[in-house]
């Protein structure tokens, strides 16, 4: 399976190039809602070496991260799968940090943390060895405060930033080789418009106040 990644979710994006799971190329660019998505999916390509043609899967990081970032992802997946009918495929961002985590050896409980704003941080604990990556504690939602008291145990804990409410995480990035390698276990694609990134909170919006008149105008 000839597999085209991409992982938005965090500043530093990426595009990778795979097959059966064997990455052969991989582009990254950093600056968020600058990069140029399909510039440096070109060079991936480019460097495999396979044609926008020869794409039988695409996979895309669901985050959670970036909200632009992620969707810009899924849109491009989409697209791809309307143009040329392949199979899709998501992933979770913090599955992929967790197995960047492991090819870096840093093997053990390892817990992924992501900073979900509002005080707030997703987290989620891997048990990691040299032959696996396996979750034991899902993604979910909590404060900092509450995650360092659950966590006294865990031998690791990596993210894409280390903030202040965390200073001694380890910086470890989601990458689309970790995507590509990730989507290669799955048996089944996914549908376009069932392709949704990873959000734990139930979106919502606060409606504007009406205009302010000023007198006089």
């Amino acid at each position: 399976m000839k597999t085209l990644a991409l992982e938005f979710s965090t500043d530093r994006r990426s595009v990778a190039v795979a097959v059966n799971g064997a990455v052969l190329s991989e582009a990254t660019e950093t600056g968020g809602r600058e990069s140029h998505p399909f510039r440096f999916i070109a060079s991936a390509l480019a460097d495999a070496p396979l044609e926008r043609e020869d794409v039988e899967c695409v996979a895309v990081g669901l985050g959670p991260g970036s909200y632009h970032g992620v969707r810009s992802a899924i849109a491009i997946a989409q697209g791809w799968q309307l143009v040329r009918n392949v199979r899709l495929c998501g992933v979770s961002s913090a599955a992929a940090i967790a197995s960047e985590a492991r090819r870096q050896a840093r093997f053990g409980r390892v817990t992924v943390v992501i900073d979900a704003h509002r005080g707030e941080i997703y987290l989620a604990s891997y048990d990691v060895s040299p032959e696996r990556c396996q979750e034991t504690e899902a993604l979910r939602v909590a404060t900092p405060e509450s995650a360092r008291a659950q966590l006294g145990a865990s031998q690791w804990v990596v993210g894409p930033e280390a903030p202040p409410w965390w200073p001694t995480a380890d910086i470890v990035f989601p990458s689309a080789a970790a995507v590509a390698r990730l989507a290669a276990d799955r048996t089944e694609g996914v549908a376009g418009d069932r392709l949704e990134p990873l959000y734990l909170r139930q979106t919502s919006f606060v409606k504007a106040p009406p205009p302010r008149v000023i007198p006089g105008l």
